[in-house]
């Protein structure tokens, strides 16, 4: 087994590289995309035994499995993982003198298209950042004058038996054509590689790889095995994730398998990927689902199929042209994704919030992909706005700092010269226009640019990463000037119609331009229209990053930068309620989306914030304790009317069932959050993904709220990153006991309480040196640092 050796600084990535040079493989016709096949791509060379270790560094335009004398190195998946090409191509480098042998050694790379140039995103373009895949690779050996052997005009090419791969339409191997002899020097069919273009060798891109790669991370046995028809198997693995299929029983020689991977079935018990198909946005034209694996077998002993250059979202694979003697009783569903360190616990006496939290997990888990995606099957992209709701949810579940940080990297270079943010990071244009009407549009829409600012606040509450306040500052600032911007530039033309004369405040009414708004809200069909008057959603986000973006700067110390955004932020709370806000704490439009947001975010009056929560626990009553809410205010609603006097109601509609309700997902079957409230009808009948996770940002009210463990709203200078902790369990009407355990940078935090004859009893367990405030339910505030404390009341219902 090789190990990932560390890459401290980029100095060290040039050395490791010293000497090679971009090439492509031979390819004098590229087939369409989709179905383009994995190259091989090699060189041989000798080498003597000496003390003294021998290391491989590699990346690619594309994505790659290294090779050494026939045995696979390391166990990243997908390398070099999903990036802003142009801005940040991250080196991995291995350890391979275990591979090593004296005399001829053979190092291969099976090179495929992946995010660089495969088709991509919901409209699946391709070639988004080129043409043309390559590979830089060295082997080089401690205290050696040269490399033993780099990537060079002397490497060799040709097709691989991987005949087609994409991530989005799937693979195809036929291995019939697949010769071990390749992977030891020997083989036919090979042709000189392709040089690449001067352009593309630049090294002031490469790095070291920044956060956890992806990496095989489960195993999962069918939980059932059915066969709708002849020939015809279908597996439910019982779960919904991200990954692939791995069959060890292929058939005999010649035996063709198509793999259909989907997330439900239709009335016939076959997989149905319908729901999944997206369309043109200038046509309509709909698009294939995709997520189709092949394999032809050649008959050997020993031969395994498992696709590791595409995943799909998947809960259910259809495998046809099975032949009656074939066995699938080895068949496993392989989880996929960034292998990110599991640092949070959830439990509680109602068994359905449990599940809730584990769905949601697993939600997260199949859309940490390298980069976060919206959903691992439709378009896979790293939509701005998903990540933006979810990522102080996701600190919750999983250590996201350093995924987060590769990914705002992203975004930075991604963020046009005006400062707007494309709504997909990585974006195929880059900083700039891309000639796509729909998505030059929706550039910068309220709540998803937003993602510059509030993701890396949520950042530094949970992990105190000063550094990184700094690294990402900038890019807040530039983000908060174009919003401001957009804002003063123009007025809506309802409001323009209807007040001539435009008062002071809308200097910072954010009212024009396209948004997405709240976005799939129960009973509101989505219709993107730059028309629209979106003020009440775009003004709140403005105050929103803008007071936070003024915090952030003052943390680093850039009393200018804070002065400014505290101006905007200033500027627009005084817009928000003077537009929305009527003197009896009620909105002038009334969803519980708006409401939920203007408690969460502050923009409601101290004065006012009790009816204002009142109102909108009578909205959630008038909707028979169902949400209505989208994308943007979902895990927002809970706390606003927790933090706000209305515990019953957030309890209540916790634990509503039907839809919409994140019950009533988990009643339908659900195992991970569903893009629409009603993604499967009472047919069965499913629509949009059912792998979307950002209403799955409920879970945070599970540890916060319902066992008691959270941060301070903005931490003081030396409380961040669990330095200071607030525990304030609220039990709801019908638990009897919850817990939290969260490992932080400071160490393990517990939180633990039960009910038991009347007595409400908690336990705080806290690292040394951190503080935390413990407020009980009768209201009894301590302060306490480090250590295990117990404390207890009367249990109040």
């Amino acid at each position: 087994m090789t190990m990932t050796a560390p890459l401290p600084h980029t100095e060290t990535v040039a050395r490791a590289l010293d000497g090679a040079t971009w090439v492509s493989p031979h390819e004098p016709e590229i087939a369409p995309a989709g179905k383009r096949p994995a190259h091989l791509l090699r060189t041989t060379f000798t080498w003597e035994s000496v003390d003294a270790p021998v290391t491989l560094a590699a990346t690619a335009h594309g994505i790659y499995e290294a090779f050494v004398n026939g045995v696979r190195v390391g166990d990243e998946e997908l390398a070099p993982g999903f990036t802003e090409y142009r801005a940040q191509l991250e080196v991995s480098r291995h350890d391979i003198t275990s591979l090593m042998r004296p005399g001829t050694n053979t190092v291969a790379f099976l090179l495929s298209d992946g995010w660089y140039r495969g088709r991509h995103g919901f409209e699946r373009r391709a070639d988004g950042w080129g043409d043309r895949t390559a590979l830089l690779a060295a082997v080089t050996q401690q205290g050696a004058d040269a490399p033993l052997a780099a990537t060079g005009p002397a490497w060799e090419s040709r097709p691989s038996h991987v005949v087609r791969a994409d991530l989005m339409d799937g693979q195809a191997v036929d291995m019939r054509q697949l010769d071990p002899a390749w992977f030891l020097g020997g083989g036919e069919g090979f042709a000189p590689v392709a040089p690449v273009a001067r352009g593309d060798a630049g090294t002031a891109r490469l790095v070291p790889p920044s956060a956890p790669p992806v990496r095989r991370i489960e195993e999962l046995a069918p939980t059932a095995v059915t066969r709708p028809r002849a020939g015809t198997v279908v597996l439910d693995l019982g779960q919904n994730i991200n990954g692939w299929m791995r069959l060890t029983d292929l058939g005999p020689a010649g035996t063709r398998l198509v793999l259909t991977h989907g997330e439900t079935l239709d009335a016939d018990g076959v997989v149905t990927t319908e729901h999944l198909r997206a369309f043109q946005f200038s046509t309509g034209t709909l698009l294939d689902a995709g997520q189709v694996d092949e394999v032809i077998s050649a008959g050997r002993a020993g031969d395994v199929f498992e696709p590791r250059h595409t995943t799909h979202g998947f809960r259910y694979v259809q495998i046809d042209g099975v032949p009656a003697i074939l066995d699938l009783s080895g068949a496993r569903g392989i989880v996929v994704h960034s292998d990110l360190a599991r640092t949070g616990e959830f439990a509680c006496s109602d068994p359905q919030l449990d599940h809730l939290h584990e769905v949601v997990r697993w939600s997260m888990r199949g859309n940490v992909c390298a980069v976060p995606t919206d959903c691992p099957q439709r378009e896979r992209s790293g939509f701005t706005g998903d990540w933006q709701v979810f990522v102080a949810t996701g600190a919750l579940l999983a250590d996201v700092e350093l995924f987060s940080r590769r990914w705002l990297r992203d975004l930075a270079a991604d963020q046009w010269d005006d400062g707007r943010v494309p709504t997909v990071v990585p974006n195929p244009a880059g900083p700039k226009p891309s000639g796509i009407a729909f998505e030059d549009m929706s550039a910068g829409s309220a709540g998803w640019g937003d993602a510059a600012a509030l993701v890396p606040w949520e950042l530094w509450r949970a992990y105190g990463d000063a550094e990184a306040l700094a690294e990402h500052l900038p890019t807040a600032v530039r983000w908060v000037r174009y919003a401001a911007a957009s804002a003063a530039g123009g007025r809506h033309p309802d409001r323009v119609a209807s007040r001539p004369e435009p008062q002071a405040h809308e200097t910072f009414l954010w009212d024009t331009g396209f948004h997405f708004g709240e976005w799939l809200e129960p009973g509101v069909p989505p219709h993107p229209d730059p028309t629209v008057d979106h003020g009440i959603v775009g003004t709140a986000f403005l105050h929103r990053s803008a007071h936070l973006t003024a915090v952030m700067a003052a943390f680093v110390g850039d009393d200018d930068a804070a002065a400014e955004c505290r101006r905007i932020a200033d500027g627009a709370l005084a817009a928000w309620r003077a537009e929305y806000l009527c003197t009896d704490g009620t909105l002038t439009e009334e969803t519980q989306a708006h409401y939920a947001r203007a408690l969460a975010f502050g923009l409601v009056p101290e004065d006012l914030r009790a009816a204002t929560a009142a109102r909108l626990a009578e909205l959630v009553a008038q909707a028979d304790w169902h949400l209505g809410t989208g994308f943007l205010a979902t895990g927002l609603l809970l706390q606003a009317l927790a933090d706000h006097g209305q515990v019953h109601a957030a309890f209540r509609l916790l634990t509503s069932t039907g839809h919409p309700s994140w019950l009533g997902m988990l009643d339908a079957g659900a195992t991970t959050m569903w893009e629409w409230w009603d993604g499967v009808d009472a047919d069965g009948r499913a629509r949009g993904s059912l792998n979307h996770y950002s209403k799955g940002a409920v879970a945070s009210f599970l540890h916060t709220h319902v066992a008691g463990l959270r941060l301070p709203d903005e931490p003081a200078p030396g409380q961040e990153g669990y330095r200071r902790v607030v525990v304030q369990p609220i039990p709801g009407p019908t638990l009897t006991s919850a817990s939290s355990v969260l490992e932080t940078r400071q160490g393990r935090i517990a939180v633990a309480w039960t009910i038991e004859d009347g007595t409400f009893r908690l336990e705080v367990d806290l690292p040394d040196g951190v503080e935390a405030q413990v407020l009980l339910p009768d209201g009894a505030l301590s302060e306490v640092r480090g250590g295990a404390h117990t404390f207890a009341c009367a249990a109040g219902r």
